[in-house]
């Protein structure tokens, strides 16, 4: 990417009554120069993009989680995780796409 912007904030669950838990939602906003998708679209391969087709469209990502804090530790979490990604490799002929996640995070 050649150019982003991105914004997000994290809520404590004190405000709901579980103060170990944490809700977070960001969203980004991805481009490439114009020389850098001339190059993707001509076949130009690069580290994460590039297959010969680039049709260039900005790429848009939002993410949210919900950490469920365990006992144990102050770093204990169940966490689940969303991201929603339009023209994902900054190509609008690809996605949208949604993507799952579940971790367990556990510290000694």
């Amino acid at each position: 990417m050649d150019r982003s912007v991105s914004l997000g904030f994290v809520v404590k669950g004190g405000l709901w009554g579980r103060a170990k838990d944490r809700l977070g939602i960001a969203a980004s906003t991805n481009r490439l120069s114009n020389d850098h998708a001339v190059y993707s679209a001509a076949g130009g391969l690069g580290v994460t993009i590039g297959d010969g087709r680039l049709s260039y469209a900005g790429e848009k990502i939002v993410e949210t989680y919900y950490a469920i804090g365990l006992g144990g530790g102050p770093h204990n979490a169940l966490t689940f995780n969303y991201q929603f990604i339009e023209n994902p490799a900054y190509n609008s002929d690809r996605g949208p796409v949604s993507i799952f996640a579940v971790r367990l995070h556990g510290e000694f």
